[in-house]
């Protein structure tokens, strides 16, 4: 069962090659791309139950042995994230059918939008950490093209800038990358863990703690943590919303997981040091984040640093380092990648009735679309934390790991935090849905309707039952999370499963 594991990875090519195959077809690309992305969320949840009944799988690509081959593993961790991508890549390929344009879909958007997803399922499931290296990559030139797909002037700035601030990223882990293999010899994850805590092989904790500060620079600014911030907000509003959602739920997600993975499996040897940095981070990246989108009044741009502010809350989560925080900050990867998402296609929708974002100059939109509203509000009060979301019940578990801990200040900030987010989506609502204006046109106003516009709501729809699932079925998801936190903290287990022995 176990060579199974590159079906993630080889379905996403295999549809990305087909639709390249099928250029001149736009109409059977589109549905090439849609079904390849159920496929996917169909086998995501498959390796989910298999990994969670038979434990960690791992596979060794060629039959190389580990640690000298390319190796594949996928834990509770890995394998809920691959069921993210799924999902997300299922409600964006149907989302896309009408809301990007043709231009932009003869010019290969499906294609790239499944390379985009192969680079993603790589990162979640390499065991070495140079091919965590090649998968970022994928991921940097599928990612950039979309960002520029259609040569507009804001598109082009942004993508300028998300480029440049990723090829730095790109160099400092390529650098942190030498340095490391020089020093143990091995770019395996579970061998470098292993290799870490032999006393007999170990190299000076001094001299680890100095390489995880290169790996915190390069992942921070994938993830884009403070202070590192500051490409997103400038780049992420800029391509058509499809392609934003993707990247709200996906990208800086890929960051926070190898974040995770490496300071739960490799630079475990000064927690005193990298860990309370990692929760002074968690804490400066929700507070700027927030605060840069309470200021802001175009409704995709206050969506762009609410990415950021709640990347925090999972740093959060590992800082506080506990099974119970890594459990929490599993969960709430998956269900903010969620309702982020779901509200940048919300503000899709929206713009496409009113014709702008700009919160100033909507209104009206409870009266004429009181579903879209209603839609709205589940997203909206779940990325808040209001009970019972799933908001309420990720940041709880975080605010629980950090009062165990005595974190008092972090759980304060992130409190505080949530209190933000809640006043920026009540100025959403209050600006975009409850307010009433004259300035606006009654033949302004577009229609739409399930039955004629199915491409644009059903996604939507679909992303909301999935948040009302995870909330109102918080005892069995939150139980998996549980788990994935537990394997975490038992780096021992995956020593295990990739190399055949423990600690």
């Amino acid at each position: 069962m176990n060579r199974y594991l590159i079906l993630p990875i080889l379905i996403p090519l295999l549809t990305a090659v087909l639709c390249l195959l099928l250029f001149r077809k736009p109409k059977l690309q589109r549905w090439i791309g849609v079904s390849g992305a159920g496929v996917l969320l169909v086998v995501a949840l498959w390796l989910l139950l298999l990994v969670r009944n038979q434990g960690i799988q791992a596979v060794q690509i060629g039959n190389w042995p580990a640690p000298f081959g390319i190796t594949l593993v996928a834990d509770l961790f890995s394998a809920i994230l691959i069921v993210l991508a799924g999902v997300l890549g299922l409600a964006v390929a149907v989302y896309s059918l009408e809301s990007v344009d043709s231009q932009r879909q003869s010019f290969g958007y499906y294609p790239l939008m499944h390379f985009l997803l192969m680079g993603v399922c790589g990162a979640f499931l390499t065991g070495d950490l140079f091919n965590l290296y090649v998968w970022f990559e994928v991921m940097l030139m599928a990612s950039f093209v979309l960002l520029a797909l259609g040569g507009e002037r804001g598109q082009m700035e942004g993508a300028i800038k998300y480029v440049t601030l990723n090829l730095l990223s790109s160099a400092i882990f390529l650098a942190a990358l030498g340095l490391l293999y020089g020093l143990a010899g091995t770019l395996n994850m579970a061998d470098l863990a292993r290799k870490f805590a032999s006393s007999a092989s170990a190299p000076s904790n001094a001299i680890v703690t100095a390489l995880s500060m290169l790996f915190l620079g390069a992942f921070g600014i994938k993830a884009a943590i403070f202070p590192l911030f500051f490409w997103l907000p400038a780049s992420y509003h800029t391509p058509p919303v499809a392609v934003t959602a993707l990247f709200s739920g996906l990208l800086t997600k890929v960051g926070v997981y190898s974040l995770i993975r490496v300071f739960t499996l490799i630079f475990i040897q000064d927690l005193d040091y990298t860990h309370t940095l990692l929760l002074v981070i968690a804490g400066l990246t929700m507070i700027t984040g927030v605060l840069g989108a309470v200021a802001q009044n175009e409704m995709r741009r206050l969506l762009s640093f609410h990415i950021i502010s709640q990347i925090g809350y999972p740093l959060m989560g590992l800082g506080i380092f506990t099974a119970w925080g890594l459990a929490a900050a599993v969960y709430f990867i998956f269900h903010v990648s969620l309702a982020k998402s779901t509200l940048f296609l919300i503000s899709g929708v929206v713009g496409r009735l009113r014709g702008t974002f700009d919160l100033k100059k909507l209104g009206g939109l409870y009266k004429g679309q009181g579903w879209l509203a209603t839609l709205f509000l589940v997203a909206a009060l779940s990325l808040a934390g209001l009970p019972p979301s799933s908001g309420f019940f990720a940041k709880l578990s975080l605010v629980q790991a950090g009062l165990v801990q005595g974190q008092f200040a972090i759980v304060a900030v992130s409190l505080g935090v949530s209190l933000l987010t809640l006043f920026s989506m009540i100025k959403i609502w209050n600006e975009a849905f409850w307010k009433q204006t004259s300035e606006l046109k009654e033949e302004s106003e577009g229609e739409i309707s399930l039955q004629k516009d199915w491409s644009w709501l059903a996604p939507i729809l679909f992303l909301v039952a999935v948040i009302l699932l995870i909330s109102f079925g918080i005892g069995p998801v939150f139980q998996i999370a549980a788990q994935a936190g537990q394997q975490l903290m038992s780096p021992q287990l995956y020593i295990q499963a990739v190399l055949g022995g423990g600690r």
